[in-house]
């Protein structure tokens, strides 16, 4: 270390990567105070994490940990270590702390990006690294409390780094270097079981260091990229080395990363395996807003990620890549180290195109990626000012450009640019604070053209002011009875309100439902609402008292109810009381037009009385503002039916299956009509629709055999050919072990 600090005390660069790697130690944690709860926290990885600690505290007697929400097949060390700090400290604010912790990992992830690149092209390359990774508003944003995502990526990037320092010093290697990969690849591991994909990059490095040892000892080669010291040690001996090195390092890496997973534990080779197994083909969907649509996340275009990484990452860094490849590639000595650095940040994000993997929120699940492509963007700036220089010195013909007055214009002006550059990033971040993961850069025209095209606050942060918000404002009911608090995302709004339930009671609603529930105050995050009524004139809704913004647009809503007739006529509907109910709701409307409840409830009520014109004015006036909302649709359909508009009420549903391809009803009801039109080419479409999309239920059931009774064919028979059917589906879409489980039903 004194040696380190000796050879580089006259480096002012070397100086500025020691300052902004120290300071940014200090300014993660303080800023990682002020976020609120990710989406994951408060229902699954607190729980998770209080769980395994019962289940080593009680020697596996409590095996919750083994059942709740599937998180078995996930590792949970970060929660279980902040788990541990909390319950030994006895820290009231739990959420703070592993903010805190959270905001290290990310630290940690940044100083690992700054020294790949100080290693590959110096401090300045460093320093560039550092700035171009802090300021990176989604990954900064996702470092205050994503716990998954973000130590995970740290995990990754740090196993890089070692690998890079393994091969660099091989066959004399440090010892801190060993620690370095051990731990980084048991952090991987223990976290998600995907972190097995750091055996492939030490393998592939591994090789690739193999080819060019054996080609060196048959002609020198130009350049200093690896440094070979053979001791007189023969290749063959050399190469046996460092497979057997490398291999106890993952081996001991890995089972050092199964200590903190109960379920690996049991069966560490068997059950992470398993894990590895149902993780590569992730069969839970959520809706997504993307591209001005909601689509699922099974069934979002090949694309998606990519596209995402393009348009909410700084410019700065995606300038820096180009230059990457365009100044770093030039030299024989950084090609070697530049294509392995673009190996780990593509082959993940291709790997996700080539597979169609079924991911969401963003590019979150490929965060681990981001890191080397931010070495590579500082390593590109870099390496652009390296060329420049280059020239200046040819022309000077004896001063070194990097130590005369041109040179210091060259590395002042270099910084400069980048910093120009990180303008964008660097604004919304002062302005935007603790929300920075809602980022999108210039291309995309930033949050404002985003806004109802895609996700901004998915992982729901925004619940926090909110909370804070009404309890701060609401008053004391006057017959002091508790303020219901109703929301999508009671978990981490339950949170919030844990020192306050003497006066508030959340509750958790849904956002299309809203108006059928009694609640006093709701908080909404805007996600998983149609976009259509989102860029209406009705949003936000006339009771909307707070909007907690990003640069100007809405990413969560506050609602106080000052009238409850919807409610009260919801209660009586469902008992069946229309005629009151209608009263109610028409006096819901007169307090706001737009009342999205009234609306679809008096569509349904009327077309419970027959009243179908009545039933299609109320529908129309919905779709004013929200077109493709699937209820008031579906309702729609079924007027257009009860006037033997049959063709019509088909067109709806087509359009419906469009705008939610697994609303199963849209399918059921279009059977029907094609059954009782005795058009069974098109019934079959239908079912094969269903088919495909895994979305076969007793209902659809039911109707196969009808329609195959149509045909002339027995039950039997009929659940032979649908089992026969699914399975082909199944096998196209290669689900080969699901379909072999309804081949085995039918004996074949």
């Amino acid at each position: 270390m004194k040696r380190f600090f000796g050879e580089n005390k006259n480096n002012p660069w070397f100086w500025t990567f020691v300052v902004l790697s120290v300071a940014l130690l200090f300014a993660l944690p303080l800023m990682s105070r002020s976020a609120g709860n990710s989406g994951d926290e408060d229902g699954f990885q607190i729980p998770q994490g209080k769980n395994v600690i019962n289940w080593y505290k009680t020697d596996g007697a409590d095996s919750t940990c083994m059942t709740f929400n599937n998180l078995k097949y996930y590792g949970s060390s970060f929660d279980v270590v902040t788990e541990f700090v909390n319950q030994t400290f006895h820290i009231d604010n739990i959420s703070q702390s592993r903010h805190i912790m959270n905001s290290l990992m990310g630290w940690l992830a940044i100083l690992m990006v700054g020294l790949i690149a100080y290693l590959l092209g110096g401090a300045r390359a460093g320093v560039f690294a550092l700035l171009l990774m802090f300021l990176s508003p989604r990954f900064l944003g996702h470092s205050f409390n994503n716990p998954k995502d973000v130590p995970f990526a740290a995990g990754v990037i740090a196993s890089i780094y070692g690998m890079i320092l393994f091969f660099k010093q091989f066959p004399k290697v440090k010892w801190y270097t060993y620690v370095i990969l051990i731990l980084s690849i048991a952090l991987s591991i223990s976290i998600r079981i995907g972190g097995l994909i750091l055996f492939g990059y030490f393998g592939l490095l591994g090789l690739m260091y193999l080819i060019f040892m054996l080609i060196r000892n048959k002609k020198p080669l130009e350049g200093d990229f690896i440094t070979i010291n053979t001791r007189g040690e023969k290749t063959g001996v050399l190469i046996v080395k460092m497979i057997g090195i490398a291999l106890a390092i993952c081996i001991v890496g890995y089972f050092a990363g199964l200590l903190l997973w109960p379920f690996a534990m049991e069966s560490p080779i068997k059950n992470p395996w398993e894990a590895f197994t149902l993780m590569s083909n992730f069969d839970i969907a959520i809706r997504q807003l993307f591209e001005g649509t909601t689509q699922w996340s099974d069934l979002l275009p090949w694309y998606y990620t990519p596209k995402y990484i393009l348009m909410t990452i700084p410019i700065a860094v995606i300038i820096g890549v180009v230059l990457f490849f365009v100044f770093c590639w030039r030299n024989k000595q950084d090609r070697f180290w530049a294509f392995f650095i673009f190996f780990v940040f593509f082959f993940p994000v291709f790997w996700i195109v080539y597979t169609h993997a079924n991911v969401y929120g963003g590019w979150r699940h490929a965060m681990f990626a981001y890191p080397p492509m931010v070495v590579a963007a500082g390593w590109g700036f870099d390496g652009f000012l390296k060329w420049i220089e280059k020239k200046l010195k040819a022309k000077e013909g004896e001063e070194s450009a990097q130590t005369s007055k041109e040179g210091l214009v060259v590395n002042v002006a270099g910084l400069a640019v980048l910093l120009l550059l990180l303008i964008g990033p660097i604004r919304f971040i002062v302005a935007n604070h603790p929300y920075e993961y809602v980022y999108f850069n210039e291309l995309e025209g930033g949050v404002k053209k985003a806004f109802g095209n895609y996700e901004l606050d998915y992982y729901y942060h925004s619940t926090r002011e909110a909370s804070e918000w009404i309890i701060a404002n609401a008053q004391p009911k006057p017959d002091g009875s508790k303020t219901r608090v109703g929301t999508w995302h009671s978990a981490s709004v339950n949170y919030f309100f844990r020192n306050d339930t003497a006066l508030f009671r959340p509750m958790f609603i849904r956002w299309y439902e809203k108006e059928n529930s009694d609640w006093d105050y709701a908080i909404f995050v805007l996600t998983g609402i149609n976009p259509d009524y989102l860029k209406s004139k009705a949003f936000p809704p006339k009771n909307t008292v707070k909007t907690i913004d990003v640069d100007g647009m809405p990413i969560a809503i506050i609602l106080k109810r000052e009238d409850k007739s919807d409610c009260e006529a919801y209660k009586l509907k469902e008992a069946n009381s229309l005629d009151s109910a209608v009263m109610l709701y028409h006096e819901a409307l007169q307090v706001d037009p737009n009342n999205m409840g009234a609306l679809v409830n008096l569509g349904e009520i009327y077309l419970r009385q027959g009243k179908i014109d009545s039933a299609q004015m109320m529908l129309n006036r919905y779709f004013e503002f929200d077109p493709k909302a699937e209820t008031a649709n579906y309702l729609y359909a079924y007027t257009l039916v009860n006037q033997n508009k049959l063709n019509d009420a088909l067109d709806v549903l087509h359009k419906l299956q469009k705008y939610n391809p697994k609303f199963g009803s849209a399918y059921v009801l279009a059977i029907q009509l094609y059954l009782q039109q005795k058009d069974m080419v098109s019934a079959k479409k239908e079912f094969m629709k269903v088919i495909d999309l895994d979305r076969v239920d007793n209902q659809i059931v039911q109707l196969w055999v009808q329609y195959s009774s149509m045909q002339g064919i027995n039950q039997q028979q009929a659940y032979i050919n649908l089992y026969s059917t699914m399975a082909k589906s199944l096998d196209k879409r290669g689900k080969h072990k699901e379909a072999e489980e309804y081949r085995k039903l039918i004996g074949r």
